[in-house]
């Protein structure tokens, strides 16, 4: 048999704690540092860039608390500028801030546009030559490896290639181990990088390695780095998610699956790829980002199936309209339930939550009822343990968990304090309980009621937490009389689900998502309702 070719390997180096926090709307507190650098460490990317110790306090603590932290299969990379014009690099306190932060790899920065010479650091062609060489040979010199970040390098490159190349030569001939070409502004496209990365590539010898450092300015940061391997890089610069000053870094989510699933790229060691939509929503939630859940591979809808047609298709074979195994990547195929649905899509969705035994004339009746509904203006996408209980209350011998006799909420203002009573009554089994509670708002004072209605039948009922609760208006030319739909997210410690109600009057709206929320983990599938509670 012939030998199998081996595989590129490409060095992914992760910035998130660098230039991803350069986004507007972050700002990560040294412990949040910490723990997205054991994370990516967890993910095995080959570099971690910490920040600039030379530029801020929490920068220079991040580094003296990382060689704390076990980081195994990483390398801390501490991140600076070239020297200052007319000054030893021994003597510059930036460069010696990269010494003092005591990683074992440093990356420098430096201009690479004449433009960005001469207009910005105000300096000549040929200072700005020495500043590289000067300050990648004193770092080499400390027992730093370096890795030269040349800023602008394609706008240096469109406006003079011969002067964008000797800043190349100045950094290789310091003793950088790779010349990382960056399309700081983000404004070329995927064929002018590979162009370019691949002319750079001839100059140098094969050991020097070509790295990639791109801006999404043009929505073009994942592609042209992708187009920058195709051209002979083997290192590749971005972040979790893509975060980023303007529009973001190159989105290593995106670009890491990319590499080892479509171009056969060896990127983070064996068995690795699979915890990536794991470290994706984490560095998200450490951000205090909301996750995009339609980002390619990892968004929680990149494998959702929405329409009939489709999940039919899927039932039939898994790659009918899926590109990769979603697992491969950390993620699940889901089916949504929706108006657009099939009875296909009933069935794998019934399966997927634990519903068995749907037989064809009741999936039917689902879905006419989900259609329905849609059209009332529920939304069931969400909301899946709603369509559970829809499933649950057409099978025979169906008893409900409790029935609604009626309610009444009332809100009043003393003052500057505002007060909101709810009361409720409820038949649960053969006993009718009638309950009353305060609250902050209507919303809350009938949570309130209808929780001290069941607790003391369901003591579980204190475990159970409304993780969140929306509200959209759905036609909005009606004012105040717009259709409402209420989502309610909810969670006890071990599960999440999701309940959908929707009305012109809200606390109706609402009314619905509450009594699904706690029907559905109070009474799990499979076990019929107390008869006699």
């Amino acid at each position: 048999m012939p030998e199998t070719a081996p595989r590129t390997h490409v060095e992914i180096f992760d910035t998130s704690l660098r230039d991803g926090a350069q986004r507007e709307g972050i700002s990560y507190s040294l412990e949040d540092k910490l723990r997205i650098a054991r994370k990516l460490d967890e993910l095995g990317v080959a570099f971690i860039e910490g920040g600039w110790p030379g530029s801020n306090p929490k920068d220079a603590a991040f580094f003296e608390r990382v060689r704390q932290e076990g980081i195994t299969t990483a390398r801390i990379v501490a991140f600076g500028a070239t020297r200052r014009a007319k000054l030893r690099a021994a003597d510059d306190p930036s460069v010696r801030a990269l010494v003092d932060a005591g990683t074992a790899v440093c990356t420098v920065f430096g201009k690479t546009s004449p433009l960005q010479v001469t207009e910005v650091l105000r300096t000549t062609l040929e200072e700005n030559l020495a500043m590289i060489e000067d300050t990648v040979a004193y770092l080499r010199g400390q027992g730093r490896r370096v890795i030269y970040d040349a800023e602008h390098f394609f706008d240096g490159h469109d406006a003079d290639p011969a002067y964008a190349l000797e800043c190349l030569r100045a950094a290789a001939r310091g003793g950088a181990e790779t010349l990382t070409l960056c399309d700081t502004n983000g404004g070329h496209l995927p064929w002018q990088v590979e162009d370019a990365v691949r002319a750079v590539r001839a100059q140098f010898p094969a050991q020097l390695r070509i790295g990639i450092h791109a801006h999404d300015d043009t929505g073009c940061g994942v592609a042209n780095s992708v187009a920058a391997v195709r051209g002979g890089a083997t290192h590749v610069q971005g972040t979790i998610n893509g975060y980023g000053e303007r529009c973001g870094n190159a989105n290593l989510c995106v670009i890491i699956p990319n590499l080892e699933l479509k171009l056969g790229c060896r990127a983070l060691p064996e068995g690795r790829l699979v915890h990536l939509h794991e470290v994706a929503r984490f560095v998200a939630e450490v951000a205090n980002l909301a996750p995009d859940e339609h980002m390619a591979y990892l968004g929680n809808s990149a494998f959702a199936h929405k329409g009939g047609v489709h999940v039919s298709a899927m039932l039939r074979h898994p790659a009918a309209y899926q590109h990769i195994d979603p697992a491969l990547v950390g993620n699940q195929m889901r089916v949504v339930v929706s108006e657009l649905a099939g009875r296909a899509n009933l069935v794998s969705k019934a399966t997927e939550l634990g519903l068995t035994g749907l037989d064809d004339q009741t999936g039917a009746r689902v879905v006419e009822i989900v259609k329905a509904r849609e059209n009332e203006g529920f939304s069931f996408e969400a909301a899946e343990a709603s369509v559970v209980l829809i499933a649950r209350r057409l099978a025979p011998g169906y008893q409900p968990l409790f029935t609604l006799v009626d309610y009444r909420g009332m809100v009043s203002r003393h003052g500057d304090r505002t007060l909101a009573d709810a009361t409720i009554k409820l038949r649960i089994g053969e006993h009718e309980v009638h309950t009353a509670a305060e609250g902050n708002g209507p919303v809350n004072a009938f949570d309130r009621a209808l929780r001290k209605a069941l607790l003391p039948l369901f003591p579980q009922v204190n475990d159970i937490q409304l993780a969140d609760y929306k509200v959209r208006i759905l036609n909005s030319n009606s004012g105040t009389g717009a259709v409402t739909r209420v989502l309610i997210d909810w969670h006890d410690g071990l599960r999440r689900w999701s309940t959908v109600g929707a009305g012109t009057n809200i606390l109706d709206a609402t009314w619905l998502a509450l009594a699904d929320g706690y029907e559905y983990i109070l009474t799990p599938a499979g076990q019929p309702a107390p008869a006699n509670a």
